[in-house]
């Protein structure tokens, strides 16, 4: 890809806004930081799907690592930053970013088909944990709670669902929770430093223990799920089957 073309290319996904990543920085900086974290060959698929990526490298802990891709046939772009912060936040953290970008709310799902094929490659290939707090910082420069979608417990008709589905199911629940919780509690400010529970949401936790007791997996993701939607104010996606 030409310099040229790839800039004009980059400044038409990345929103104006500073990000948290180790320290309060421009996200444009926080983008340049994670990409040259064991950077992996660039790839371009069907002739018009181009990821630009790092792995991360070295203590897959500490360091970030991310990705920009583009469909070059429909001009979509999206930016990502993988790491896990230690400013409070629950851990670790994915944000995907794009200014083409305009909800405020959103699922994992309604990202375009051919961004989530080659997402989920990079995810494998960068270490990057299927169940976790996602974020996405559209074009107003704030950041959401990305919600999981995935249903882990999908599977083909002659296959069994796989080992400890709905235990992923409900850390989904929780996370998601706790990432829309997160992001009210700091006006969705993309470098926001600081998560505590305050006592209405120990509370809830409280009744929720009650309600489903220690073992009720389905009532957990269900009244887990409602709380979300309260918090974001949005009814929630129905679950679905997983990219990979």
């Amino acid at each position: 890809m030409k310099e040229k073309r790839f800039k004009q290319l980059e400044k038409q996904i990345m929103p104006g806004a500073r990000y948290f990543y180790h320290y309060d920085k421009e996200l444009s900086e926080a983008k340049n930081e994670v990409l040259d974290n064991d950077p992996v060959p660039i790839t371009v698929r069907e002739g018009r799907y181009v990821m630009i990526a790092s792995a991360g490298g070295g203590d897959q802990h500490m360091l970030g690592r991310g990705f920009l891709w583009f469909d070059m046939q429909s001009g979509i772009g999206l930016g990502g930053i993988y790491f896990h912060p230690t400013n409070g936040e629950p851990s670790p953290t994915l944000a995907i970013y794009s200014k083409q970008l305009t909800d405020t709310v959103l699922s994992m799902g309604q990202l375009p088909d051919g961004f989530l094929d080659d997402f989920w490659a990079w995810a494998n290939n960068a270490q990057v944990h299927y169940v976790s707090p996602r974020y996405f910082i559209p074009s107003d420069g704030r950041k959401y709670v990305l919600i999981h979608d995935e249903d882990y417990c999908a599977h083909g008709d002659n296959d069994p669902p796989p080992d400890g589905c709905e235990e992923m199911n409900a850390d989904a629940a929780d996370v998601d929770m706790e990432a829309a919780y997160f992001m009210e509690e700091t006006g969705h400010a993309p470098d926001a430093t600081a998560y505590m529970l305050n006592p209405d949401q120990i509370e809830w936790l409280a009744v929720r223990e009650r309600e489903c007791g220690p073992n009720g997996l389905e009532c957990r993701i269900r009244v887990t799920r409602r709380r979300t939607a309260a918090i974001i104010g949005h009814p929630l996606p129905l679950p679905r089957g997983m990219h990979r």
